[in-house]
């Protein structure tokens, strides 16, 4: 079937004006909030960025302003979008834009592609769609779309199937009279339309081109990503708790959750029998009381969360470290904790209460 990207483009575009969602980034187009909604948008539900975009903005209405903020403030803003290197690195973008772009981001692809954790696919969104520039962008939406249209039967993580979509893309957006309502109208098909199960055909302004309807191939396009087996990695998350408060720890600046606040934990690639634990933790505990075991299925790998309640050795001294503190349950919504952390310590926190009254750890 041959392709006439020029009609595709302004058909997209056409169909971009006038079924659009009203979405918060989309009102008032900055570089600025278009990057703060990308780095939000990696891995995340639109339904969730739209609750969490203008809350943000508020906090960070410029990169100066997240530039001079903490990275715990911003890990705290954070909290139930997962991901969190994502906030680093935008961290460390308003940094880079204070520091080399006189607090301004531009909106060049190669100059956005200097930012910390901004890829081509980043660059090329905030380029064309905030700058009007003439540049491609190809995400997983955009593959699908144009798989589908050029019945591309290939693996999702084909690599010959991404450098086939970036070409395509380019040639659309040459022959497109709106970069910005193209690139943004592909990603919008893409989600609102050509959706990976169950394709709207009938509401499609490009299904009369698409070679994999033809065939009666759109449900198959793209073939499904090889599978990965994934690692399972066991945490034993200890509440201990003194005179009303819980002890909290951060975890380091690498690895999983990398930043954020946790309960005394242990990790392990096996589980831990209590003796093991109490000689490997840190914090003078005589006991410990199993409560249960929390599992998150995260892209790589299955986190087992083990939830104990530990009883501090009678007048020990817990030592004094920068990365722990002892916290009032009223004040945990000051700390960045992981959604799994703070289940964690919730589900501990109300069994060990409970179990206080029969034993001696009362505390």
């Amino acid at each position: 079937m041959v392709v006439d990207n020029a009609a595709l483009a302004q058909s997209i575009e056409d169909w971009f004006v006038a079924e659009a969602r009203d979405l918060p980034w989309r009102r008032t187009r900055t570089a600025w909030g278009a990057l703060v909604s990308e780095f939000m948008l990696q891995q995340t539900q639109v339904s969730t960025v739209v609750d969490r975009f203008e809350p943000f903005m508020q906090c960070f209405p410029t990169p100066k302003d997240m530039a001079l903020a903490d990275i715990d403030q911003v890990l705290q803003l954070w909290q139930g979008m997962g991901y969190y290197r994502r906030a680093r690195n935008l961290h460390r973008a308003a940094q880079y834009v204070v520091d080399h772009f006189d607090g301004v981001v531009p909106t060049s692809e190669p100059q956005l592609r200097e930012l910390p954790g901004v890829g081509r696919y980043t660059a090329g969104s905030i380029a064309s769609i905030v700058g009007g520039h003439r540049v491609p962008i190809v995400d997983g939406n955009v593959t699908r779309l144009l798989s589908r249209l050029h019945a591309d039967d290939a693996a999702r993580d084909d690599r010959q199937l991404a450098n086939r979509t970036w070409l395509r893309a380019e040639a659309l957006v040459d022959a497109c009279n709106n970069p910005s309502r193209l690139n943004e109208g592909m990603m919008e098909l893409g989600a609102m339309i050509c959706r990976p199960a169950k394709p709207r055909c009938q509401s499609c302004p490009i299904s009369e081109d698409c070679s994999a309807r033809s065939k009666g191939l759109q449900d198959s396009i793209p073939r499904p990503k090889q599978t990965i087996a994934r690692t399972t990695i066991h945490q034993h998350s200890i509440i201990i708790r003194r005179r009303g408060r819980l002890l909290l720890e951060q975890r380091g600046n690498s690895g999983l959750w990398a930043g954020l606040w946790q309960s005394p934990t242990i990790d392990g690639e096996e589980e831990l029998d209590s003796e093991r634990i109490i000689r490997e933790l840190d914090v003078p505990v005589q006991s410990l009381h199993r409560h249960e075991t929390i599992t998150r299925q995260l892209t790589h790998r299955i986190v087992r969360i083990h939830v104990y309640s530990g009883c501090l050795v009678p007048r020990a001294r817990v030592p004094e470290q920068p990365n722990r503190k002892w916290v009032r349950v009223s004040d945990l919504s000051d700390y960045a904790l992981s959604s799994a952390a703070r289940a964690a310590l919730s589900r501990g926190v109300e069994a060990h209460l409970k179990q206080i009254g029969q034993t001696s750890c009362a505390q």
